[in-house]
């Protein structure tokens, strides 16, 4: 396959919402679809229970079985299995250098207490040059409650602050392809007035601040309406909280698409303070798309 979407599966009944979300959307891209079993054998992860032909066996049986699944509900669907013996993180990082889109599933603890976000998927989203997207799913195998796969409003955070070209790319692209709306969420904190936000003169410079930060983004959404002129856009500035008014936003959304910058520390790449909320809070599958400055 020249084109392909890959999607992590470890036979779990949660990474099976992440197929789902991968074999819709690879359809309507018209690429192929390969399903990445990684076979984790280091000494301190997995105790091998059987020889190294029956290792083979069992690693290959869960993506071939789950494949014809796929193939049963989208003909025409070009599936591929594939299984690799390595670290999951540095496995995954590679499939997503490589193909159009990676596609993770996430595990669902409730909307309180948020998702289960492991080590890898963490460690994919925050390294990853290509978009990865975080599917939502369930114990018992069920994808998010009442949000079909891949459609509905794609809700964007926007930072105007340069670079969110691949994430608008992404998010406006998304859109049409799936016949949807594209709401983009900008949040900003007032400056510290040290209570002069009170005075008039205080909320005439909060009003000035509102005004420009509408205008900019409407400038850094403008090209993209021209560019698909078929999807509706709504562009929501407002006082508040990034993180927050993403996840309130999200509730009706059918795909939530954030920026990562390269930001790095002592111990290698990691994502903002935004992104990792947005990862473990909102409902529907997060995108999370390389700026590129990244």
């Amino acid at each position: 396959m020249s084109r392909t979407l890959t999607v992590g599966l470890d036979g779990s009944a949660v990474s099976m919402a992440a197929v789902h979300w991968a074999a819709v959307e690879a359809s309507r891209r018209g690429t192929g679809l390969r399903l990445l079993h990684v076979w984790d054998i280091r000494p301190d992860v997995h105790t091998p229970l059987f020889g190294t032909d029956a290792e083979h066996d069992r690693t290959d049986w869960i993506p071939r079985r789950v494949a014809d699944r796929v193939r049963a509900a989208h003909p025409g669907l070009e599936v591929a299995t594939s299984y690799v013996c390595g670290d999951p993180a540095e496995v995954l990082c590679t499939a997503a250098a490589e193909d159009d889109l990676l596609v993770l599933g996430s595990r669902g603890l409730g909307t309180i207490a948020g998702y289960v976000l492991g080590s890898v998927s963490l460690a994919v989203a925050a390294h990853t040059p290509r978009p990865v997207v975080l599917a939502r799913g369930s114990e018992e195998g069920k994808g998010s409650p009442g949000l079909p796969a891949a459609f509905g409003t794609v809700v964007v955070g926007v930072d105007l602050t340069g670079g969110d070209d691949a994430v608008l790319a992404f998010a406006f692209a998304h859109a049409d392809r799936h016949g949807g709306a594209v709401r983009a969420v900008h949040s900003w904190s007032p400056p510290p007035f040290h209570g002069a936000e009170y005075t008039l003169t205080g909320q005439a410079l909060t009003a000035e601040v509102a005004t420009a930060k509408e205008g900019a983004l409407a400038e850094m959404l403008e090209p993209w309406q021209r560019k698909f002129p078929g999807v509706p856009v709504t562009a929501q500035v407002g006082l508040g909280r990034p993180a927050r008014d993403l996840v309130d936003a999200s509730r009706e959304a059918g795909l939530v698409v954030v920026g990562r910058r390269n930001r790095r520390s002592s111990i290698g790449g990691h994502l903002g303070a935004v992104t990792h909320a947005v990862l473990h809070h909102c409902l529907p599958p997060v995108a999370v798309v390389p700026h590129q400055d990244a």
